[in-house]
């Protein structure tokens, strides 16, 4: 099958490029719609000015215009002003003239009799201002319409602009127009608290000129504002040509706070390291990306370093003080060295150069001093911060961090510091930073007692704002080997909470190969149970056969109960359940000494049990509390293990359970527990929300049993939605694993793909050798779906005796395990081999009725109504029902045949409009997935004929000519119309 290239969804994603502005002008409608008017506006101000900040993006907005323009017939001449233009006065009042003279002797083909360019460059050479007002008052009073797109007039000389600001433009004609753009470093989202005055006439700056100019009574100002969140949106999806994530797009707006230039420059350098991944169309960022540096060139790294001193001093001084408010001032100047009059200086001028923001007061207190100063663009900040040498940082760290300890006492456990940081900043983090960055700078006691404490309060840290960064920062400065082992196991724990494994298999490595003399033998276990969690959710599947052997661990300093947890843990995550049970058996003295290994063994005993056929341990166990003993942190993970297994077997009546009486709150679990809550109940896409970012970051493993559950679920999410291809791609990107877990749930999965394209044969290779493997560790855990789809198989293609072997085998299985959904597949399938004559079959599918809208889950209960109805062991109206609840999930593919299977009952589809609508784009998403007519009709249950009936009508109505053409609109979300084509 032909690869999607654009939405592919598989394991790791794909690394996001970058593409270019492409013409569309995203978040000024309102502008560009009043520039429009006024320039077209034959009453209308003979001068345009467009400004904004640095990055806002006045040049694609002016020359955007001008296509605009030219496209309605206007003619529109370019006069780009460069830096060091401001050296050479009158420079833009020549070339204005040049350009209007060329213009017109173009349009009227006449040779004039007044040369105002001759002129104009005669009055330069002579710097003669008064001739050259009057050849610039002649060029503008020809009569040939033209609109002059005058950008970055604000590197333009200051006599040119003061020249035109005394142009009277009452004499100018009616087609004259000049639209100029010039940066002005305002804060569009902070308006002034009192009106600016006017600029003096005397003033002779470019910006002051070019303010005297906007107050010109002939001129109109048009401010480019920020981006909103929305717009900044569509421009994002516009660069990656994918959905931004929500996460990802508030990291990008809070670093870029709107500014186009800032965002773009932000995209690049993330895409540039590979830190934006796509999956499925939608964009995220990966965990634990780092915020990037901008390079040199940028526009404003470029500003900051063409300002002289001091203020490239002071600039660095507050990427790191800033958050401190007004007293950073001070502190620059004791820091730095630097007269406080110079500092006062430098930060005003940052403020005037764009670089800096003021915070004013409160605005009850107009009249009194700002609250401090930030960083326009953060990401800017960042830059300079991070760029900083180490004694330079540790320096000004330290100096907030005395600042900071000088105003409140040491915090207590969560409790905040009474600190006057700026209400900006992130409190929560501000200080470890500055902590962390302080090093031995600080006194060594208390920061450790503070970083910990900080770190223990940001845990998991899911977005890795700095706990682990925390951690690591104070064992540096723990001297004492006991001490400092502690804090290594902290930090390893701390890493897999965040999802940074290698991090924390290095901590735990460290430990069990030499934990200091003394050391709680309780810590080292930890660490051995860390050390083997981490190497299975790095995938390291030889490492953990390394470490079910007792030859692995001998040597190591470790207790007898480390050593044994260790290798069943290593053992359990291979789903080696036999040889687990037989070392518990054969330790069970060992890892019943203590409550800890006890709790953990005992769940890991339950588990390998319930899958290799014994369930009643595991079931006994959900009627009874919790361990009293256990930390809260050590249950909830039990808790996680146990929620996992119902998922998996969908029962999601006992998983409900199980969150009431543990109260446990949903939002509150892991992803992937999520995920598998929401693809039982029906909200996919939520599910798939959740798939994606957990593929994209590697979140492949669930808590075993059932590694391969979240792939295997969104693949039979994707299959259902008509994207077989897309579901093919995702199971073969997580399967090839040497030694590791079963993949007997992704044999399904894909064997589930084969058949929906009628490849039959493919389909029983995969069901028979997930059984194989399944039976050859003794594995009884989703057998049922292999052997349910496996006696289908076997009655489609003719072999009644092989089908019914396996209805007998999924009977026994039924019997053993006692789990509703084995019976149901059970019935179900029992059902659809017997065939619609046989009384016994239509018993079961009634009884198969029953039993599934007892379960609550939308997909499993549609599905059993639509065979029950098919096998005439349920009434016909049923089918209604089941399209329903296709509908709501979104599965267009059962969607469809459950249309078919209501014409043939002779029933009404509902929508007849709406139902054409969604088979055309059910074919189209076939298309898009690289089917062939062939597998079409397979995936349709049509004839070859019918397919190209279909196609061709689908290019008929469209007007779409190729397959190609149809699956550009199914990958760029364009709407399949003829009016749009």
């Amino acid at each position: 099958m032909a690869a999607r290239t654009d939405t592919e969804l598989v394991f790791g994603g794909t690394a996001a490029r970058f593409h270019g502005p492409d013409g569309q002008l995203l978040g000024r409608t309102a502008e560009s719609d009043e520039t429009d008017d006024h320039l077209r506006d034959p009453a209308g101000p003979r001068l345009v000015l467009v400004r904004g900040e640095r990055g806002i993006g006045r040049t694609v907005f002016a020359h955007t215009t001008a296509e605009r323009l030219r496209a309605g017939g206007i003619a529109v001449l370019p006069v780009d002003c460069v830096p060091g233009d401001a050296e050479h006065p009158q420079l833009l009042a020549l070339r204005l003239v040049m350009a209007l003279e060329d213009h017109r002797s173009t349009a009227t083909k006449r040779t004039p009799t007044r040369k105002p360019a001759a002129e104009a460059l005669s009055a330069m050479k002579h710097d003669d201002r008064t001739a050259m007002a009057e050849a610039l008052a002649a060029a503008l009073a020809r009569p040939t319409p033209t609109v002059v797109l005058v950008d970055d007039a604000h590197h333009a000389d200051a006599e040119s602009l003061a020249l035109l600001d005394e142009v009277d433009f009452d004499r100018v004609p009616p087609g004259i127009r000049l639209l100029l753009t010039a940066a002005r470093h305002t804060a569009p989202a902070r308006p002034s608290s009192s009106p600016s005055p006017s600029p003096s006439p005397g003033s002779s700056l470019p910006g002051q000129v070019m303010d005297r100019l906007a107050h010109n009574r002939a001129a109109h100002t048009i401010t480019l504002p920020r981006l909103g969140l929305e717009d900044s949106t569509a421009m994002v999806a516009q660069r990656l040509r994918s959905a931004p994530d929500a996460d990802l797009m508030r990291r990008l707006h809070e670093l870029s706070r709107g500014i186009p230039g800032a965002l773009d420059a932000l995209l690049a350098e993330w895409t540039a390291q590979d830190a934006i991944r796509t999956a499925d169309g939608q964009a995220f960022l990966g965990t634990g990306a780092p915020v990037p540096l901008l390079p040199d060139h940028d526009r404003y790294v470029a500003a900051l370093r063409a300002l002289e001193e001091p203020c490239g001093t002071v600039a660095t001084a507050l990427s790191i003080l800033w958050p401190l408010g007004r007293p950073a001032e001070a502190l620059v100047a004791s820091s730095t060295g630097l007269p406080a009059e110079s500092v006062t200086e430098g930060i005003r001028t940052l403020i005037d150069e764009g670089i800096l923001d003021e915070l004013p007061d409160r605005p009850s207190t107009p009249a009194s001093a700002p609250r401090g100063w930030t960083f326009r663009v953060p990401l800017l900040a960042h830059t300079v911060r991070e760029r900083l040498g180490p004694v330079k940082r540790s320096h000004l760290s330290a100096t907030a961090v005395e600042a900071l300890w000088a105003a409140g006492p040491a915090p207590q456990n969560q409790t905040p510091l009474p600190i006057p940081l700026l209400e900006e900043v992130d409190a929560q983090t501000y200080l470890p930073d500055r902590i962390a960055d302080a090093g031995f700078l600080v006194d060594r006691d208390r920061a450790v007692e503070e970083l910990t404490a900080a770190a223990r309060s940001l845990y998991p840290d899911l977005e890795r704002r700095g706990m682990l960064r925390w951690h690591l920062a104070a064992v540096r400065l723990i001297e004492e080997q006991y001490d400092r082992d502690l804090a290594i196991l902290r930090t390893g724990q701390a890493a897999a909470g965040c999802g940074d494994f290698r991090t924390a298999r290095t901590a735990a490595e460290w430990l069990v190969c030499g934990p200091a003399e003394g050391l709680d033998p309780q810590a080292v276990h930890e660490a051995a149970t860390l050390l083997v969690a981490s190497a299975a959710a790095e995938q390291d599947w030889q490492a953990l056969s390394r470490m079910g052997t007792a030859l692995w661990w001998e040597g190591l300093p470790l207790s007898a109960m480390a050593t044994v947890s260790g290798r069943v843990q290593a053992l359990w995550q291979l789903e080696k359940w036999q040889e687990a049970l037989t070392l518990m058996l054969q330790t069970e003295r060992v890892w019943q000494a203590t409550p800890g290994s006890r709790a953990l063994l005992e769940l890991f005993r339950r588990v390998a049990e319930y899958v290799l056929g014994r369930p009643d341990r595991f079931t006994h166990a959900l009627a009874m509390p919790e361990e009293p003993d256990l930390p809260p942190s050590k249950a909830f993970a039990f808790n996680i293990a146990t929620f996992d297994v119902l998922l998996g077997i969908g029962d999601l009546r006992g998983a409900a359970n199980l969150l009431s009486t543990r109260r446990m709150h949903l939002e509150l679990l892991p992803q992937h527990n999520r995920f598998l809550w929401h693809h039982l109940n029906g909200q996919w896409d939520e599910a798939l929300a959740l798939a994606r970012r957990l593929l994209v970051n590697g979140g492949v493993l669930n808590v075993v049993p059932g590694h391969h559950l979240l792939p295997a679920r969104t693949a039979a999410i994707l299959l259902a939605q008509g994207r077989p291809t897309s579901a093919d791609r995702l199971i073969s990107s997580v399967r090839g694993q040497v030694n590791g877990p079963l993949e007997h749930v992704l044999d399904h999965a894909e064997a589930e793909v084969r058949r929906t394209l009628g490849d039959l044969g493919r389909a029983e290779q995969l069901l028979q050798h997930g059984l194989r493997a399944a039976d050859e560790r003794g594995s009884f855990y989703g057998t049922d779906e292999l052997l349910a789809s496996l006696a289908e198989v076997h009655a489609e293609a003719g072999h009644p005796d092989r089908a019914t072997a396996c209805l007998e085998r999924l009977d026994r299985t039924a019997e053993q395990m006692n789990s509703g959904r084995t019976r149901l597949l059970h019935l179900l399938t029992s059902g659809k081999i017997l065939g619609p004559d046989s009384p016994e079959a239509r018993k079961h599918l009634h009884e198969a009725v029953d039993l599934a809208r007892s379960r609550s889950q939308p997909f499993e209960t549609a599905v059993t109504l639509l065979a029950a109805v098919r096998a005439n062991a349920a009434p016909t109206p049923l089918l209604h029902e089941a399209y329903e609840h296709f509908g709501e999930l979104g599965a267009t593919l059962w969607r469809f045949h459950t249309r078919t299977a209501m014409r043939e009952a002779g029933l009404t589809v509902p929508g007849r409009r709406q139902a054409t609508a969604e088979n055309e784009n059910l074919l189209a998403t076939l298309l898009a997935e690289g089917l062939t007519n062939r597998q079409i009709a397979g995936a349709l249950r049509l004839s070859e004929d019918a397919v190209a009936n279909r196609l061709s009508r689908l290019f008929a109505r469209t007007g779409m000519r190729s397959r190609t053409e149809v699956v550009t609109a199914v990958l760029t979300g364009t709407p399949m119309t003829t009016a749009h084509h």
